[in-house]
């Protein structure tokens, strides 16, 4: 649809239906994170079990938001956006009534498999139905709607798990959910497709899956032979299916956009690392206050709040400046302030003081408000109209592919410090060690996430 012939009526409508679902999806996510304790008690599940709670989630939406993004680009936008809402509200439900460790595990898969359609059209729905001069406004709104739906997760969840239980996390956010799927069906009239429909590839989405698969089962065997061997396979995949999409007409990831495109690429591998560095610390916070320093879900969850309700606050400052400004400057000083907070949460240990903590967890929110809409916003700028629905799902991918090795990183450690046993206060120490190292890991991969931030190039034109 022509960027001209779509009014302002109708951009605030299709603007509040992502709005409300951008609130509503992380509201979820962030109050399962701290009903984790909680699901480990009631269904008995290991540490390295437990973390596959959060991981199979977000291995489902990797393994699928490519899909689910070609998909909308051939058959609608808002129509994927649509199912993919209505898909999350039944396997929420479905989590919720879980009885065991295996079925929460499934539950999540498929929860995840349809947040993936959430991922694959949130952003490019906007950036269709807004010009480039107005993009970087709208893009920080639905980032800081991310982020209130993470501030308030822990503080509503926290509350309500003590009040009801863990299975109540799942159900919170169905009425506005709800609320998103009646404003798209009653008043967003119009869809939105690439120029060209092309067809869909079904060999490399399934490439991408199978690798996705593999790299996120390999480290459940890690250090056993089986966990590099699945390691090894997952790679080999992944490099087969970027030979495979720069040959194929109609790929399903534009590949060869990381070949032709400084900005676009050195952003998707800033974007990339920054979300595996910043990702896992709302899981690792939840774990370190309610089993190390013995807080309720409703405390540890107003204590978590700190660094997402940072984010949603600088935000959308962040995006309108990247309208303005080189989206570069703000990021690369994002990645040194998060580098900086990540570092505090590497010194933590038990006896540390919660006005310690809550200093580490606002820097690193504050870092991360400051990269990561003008962030999107150089992605999305960087590529042509006709290019929008792959440079989203570049988008969704990095971020996705990033959150899910910061799970990784989580099992992996969890794994070698402490294995298949339940967390229970004699192996309390073993945790604190894993969550430091987490941390420290974290800190260090800032780094090279600041220098692809800051060598990515100008994106605006000098005058």
């Amino acid at each position: 649809m022509p960027e001209q012939t779509i009014s302002p009526a109708l951009q605030k409508k299709t603007l509040t239906m992502v709005l409300v679902n951008a609130f509503t999806t992380p509201l979820m996510l962030s109050a399962v994170n701290v009903a984790l304790p909680s699901i480990a008690t009631d269904l008995s599940m290991s540490a390295v079990m437990l973390s596959w709670v959060p991981m199979a989630y977000l291995m489902a939406s990797a393994m699928f938001v490519l899909m689910f993004g070609r998909l909308a680009d051939m058959f609608g936008r808002k129509r994927i956006f649509l199912v993919g809402t209505t898909c999350v509200i039944i396997t929420s439900i479905i989590a919720a009534l879980s009885v065991n460790g295996s079925m929460m595990i499934v539950a999540r898969f498929l929860q995840g498999m349809s947040a993936a359609m959430l991922y694959a059209t949130q952003v490019a729905i906007v950036s269709s139905v807004y010009p480039p001069p107005k993009r970087g406004r709208v893009i920080g709104l639905t980032v800081s709607m991310i982020y209130l739906g993470l501030t308030a997760g822990p503080m509503v969840g926290g509350y309500i798990i003590d009040q009801l239980g863990w299975r109540a996390s799942f159900l919170i956010h169905i009425p506005l959910a709800l609320t998103a799927i009646m404003i798209g069906l009653l008043y967003v009239k119009q869809d939105w497709l690439a120029d060209t429909r092309g067809s869909m590839d079904i060999f490399g989405a399934a490439i991408y899956a199978i690798a996705i698969f593999f790299l996120c089962l390999s480290v459940s065997y890690i250090p056993a032979t089986t966990g590099y061997v699945l390691f090894v396979i997952a790679l080999f995949s992944i490099a087969f299916f970027m030979l495979f999409e720069r040959a194929h007409k109609h790929p399903i990831l534009n590949v060869n956009l990381f070949f032709t495109n400084r900005v676009f690429t050195f952003s998707c591998l800033a974007s990339l690392i920054i979300y595996t560095a910043t990702f896992a610390n709302v899981v690792q916070v939840s774990l370190y206050l309610q089993y190390l320093k013995a807080l309720s879900a409703t405390t540890a969850g107003f204590i978590m709040m700190c660094q997402p309700i940072t984010m949603a606050l600088f935000s959308p400052l962040a995006g309108r400046l990247s309208d303005k400004f080189e989206p570069r400057y703000m990021a690369s000083v994002g990645v040194f302030i998060s580098a900086i907070g990540l570092s505090l949460l590497a010194m933590l240990t038990v006896d540390s003081s919660i006005f310690y903590l809550i200093i580490a967890l606002f820097l690193t929110g504050l870092g991360f408000g400051f990269f990561s809409s003008p962030n999107v916003n150089a992605i999305m700028s960087s590529v042509e109209k006709k290019q929008l629905g792959s440079a989203n799902g570049v988008v969704a991918t990095m971020r996705i592919v990033g959150q899910m090795t910061s799970m990784i990183l989580v099992t992996l450690v969890f794994a070698l410090l402490l294995g298949s046993a339940e967390i229970m206060p004699d192996n309390y120490a073993d945790l604190e060690q894993a969550i430091r190292s987490i941390f420290t890991i974290a800190a260090l991969l800032c780094l090279p996430a600041f220098y692809f931030s800051f060598a990515r190039g100008k994106l605006h034109q000098s005058p």
